[in-house]
Parts: C-alpha cells; sequence; structure tokens
C-alpha cells in the first residue's frame, strides 16, 4: 500500500524481532563459501532516522531497539543483531535504523546478490541511492509478489526471501500464502521468511497455521519450519486493533536457529514486554 511509511515504525519491538531472525540466517548463510541470494520483497527505504519527525511521532523505537541499546547482558545472538545497527550509526549514539536492506548489506559478502523490490516511490528512491554502489544488487520499483517467481531459483541455488508487507490490505494475507506456494514449488530448498503482525484479526491468527500447511503440502518445506512470536502489548478492550506484537514464520530455518531464539525469548519479553502477561511463542517441525 503506497500510503505505508515504515518510518513511523522503525526500530520498534517487531523490527527487533524480525531483524533478529535475519541477522541470525544471513550469518548462516555466510558459512558457507558459495554466494547466496537474498529476496527482499517489501524492501523499504533501507534506513531510518530515529530523530526524525516519523520517528518521533509515534516513538515505538523507545518500546524497542531503544530498550537494548546500552543494555550490557545481552544474549549472544542479540548482541550480534545489534552489531550492523552500531555500524549504521557513529559517535555510540542510536540516530538512525537500519531497514532489512540495511542490515543486509552490512552482513552479506560482495559475492552474495541482493534484490530488493519497493514500490513507493519516496522509498524505492532512497533506497536504490543507498545501495548504488552496492555489487550484485538490484533495486526494483516493482510488486515484490508478483516478481518472485521471476527470481527462484537463484543462480547458485542458494537464496533467502524476506516477505513481510504492512497488512494495511487484508488481501496481503492470501498473497504471502500464493507466494510461498509457488516460491516452495521453484525452490524448495530456500529459506522463505515471512513477517507478520499479531492483530486481533482473523487473518493475521489464522496466517500461522496457513504457513503451516504452505510448508507441509505438495513439494513441501525440506527441512521443515519454524515459528516464533513476541507478544508484548496487551488488548485494551474488545474494540482495540493495535498491534499486541508479530510473529516470524521461517520455512527451512538454519537448525541453528532454534536455540538461538530460544536463548533471546526470554530476555526479549523481560526488556521489551510491556505488561505482565507479555510472553512468547516458539515451536518447530522439523523434516
Amino acid at each position: 500500500m503506497l500510503a505505508y511509511r515504515h518510518a513511523f515504525h522503525a526500530g520498534n519491538h517487531a523490527d527487533v524481532l524480525k531483524h533478529l531472525v535475519l541477522s541470525e540466517v544471513l550469518r548462516h548463510m555466510a558459512e558457507k563459501e558459495k554466494p547466496y541470494t537474498l529476496v527482499d520483497t517489501h524492501a523499504g527505504a533501507g534506513g531510518y532516522s530515529i530523530e526524525g519527525q516519523y520517528a518521533q511521532k509515534k516513538g515505538e523505537y523507545v518500546h524497542g531497539i531503544s530498550k537494548l541499546w546500552d543494555a550490557k547482558d545481552l544474549p549472544a545472538p542479540l548482541a550480534r543483531y545489534l552489531e550492523p545497527i552500531r555500524a549504521f550509526n557513529s559517535g555510540g549514539q542510536l540516530r538512525q535504523y537500519p531497514g532489512s536492506p540495511a542490515i543486509a548489506n552490512l552482513l552479506m559478502r560482495e559475492q552474495d546478490r541482493l534484490r530488493c523490490y519497493e514500490l513507493h516511490p519516496t522509498d524505492y528512491r532512497i533506497l536504490d541511492t543507498y545501495l548504488s554502489t552496492r555489487p550484485n544488487t538490484q533495486v526494483s520499483d516493482k510488486d515484490g509478489f508478483s516478481s518472485l517467481r521471476g527470481e527462484l531459483p537463484p543462480p547458485s541455488r542458494r537464496g533467502v526471501v524476506l516477505m513481510d508487507p504492512s497488512y494495511e490490505l487484508k488481501t496481503d494475507y492470501g498473497k504471502v500464502i500464493t507466494a510461498v506456494r509457488e516460491g516452495l514449488e521453484k525452490f524448495a530448498d530456500g529459506v522463505f521468511m515471512v513477517w507478520y503482525p499479531q492483530l486481533q484479526l482473523l487473518e493475521s491468527a489464522q496466517l500461522p497455521q496457513r504457513l503451516k500447511a504452505a510448508a507441509d503440502a505438495g513439494v513441501g518445506a525440506k527441512k521443515g519450519w519454524l515459528h516464533v512470536r513476541l507478544t508484548v502489548q496487551q488488548q485494551s478492550d474488545s474494540r482495540a486493533f493495535g498491534m499486541l506484537g508479530s510473529g516470524m514464520f521461517i520455512i527451512n530455518p538454519p537448525y541453528t536457529l532454534h536455540d538461538e531464539l530460544q536463548e533471546c525469548l526470554p530476555y526479549l519479553v523481560e526488556k521489551l514486554g510491556q505488561y505482565d502477561g507479555a510472553n512468547f511463542l516458539l515451536e518447530q517441525r522439523a523434516a
């Protein structure tokens, strides 16, 4: 949806969970010398000013990245997650928050291929400029969902797909399922990561189950799936529509990811939880 700007939400609890997973997956992919491809279907602007009017309007980063920035007792995976964010800032102060393309740029090797899709014209121009000097990179203002099939399978047969639409349109839920099914048909070995918001909506509640069915059906996921959810806010009443938390569904996850998240999630509940009932869910199905 062209009205959506992630700058309002940069560095919030959902970004922490999403980019923690992204960081660990990309580090795992880099353990092998053979190059890999990352396809980011909803890339955004690449970076966001924490001090700018958008981020300051809602201040969501205050209950997200700011809670971790000066912490001294971070579990190792969270400390690794913070490394590219610190590199994105200078002087030791948190002024900017990197989006997924910037984190990828800081973690990927020159031989690894990066493919980014972003429809918002302003964010597309910012991202295209930011990544203009990176080798093996293409930034496109085409629809990421419809373009994904053309990216799979990648030349090296090693690849990661990140899908994190805004879900402001309910049709995004169905598009995610279709993209996952079609992606697995073309590239059953690929790592598919889907972010979703935890909302008081039927579509949001049903999405993890639909993703499980998609991962298990047809060609199927060769290495199983992993589902993680972090709930940080409490529904205030039956009419509340705010985001209570968020989740990540990973198909063909690295074998190390479950234990890495298990180490971090109790810490994130303690640091990012905004009510006494804050909690997490971590489930996995091996191949």
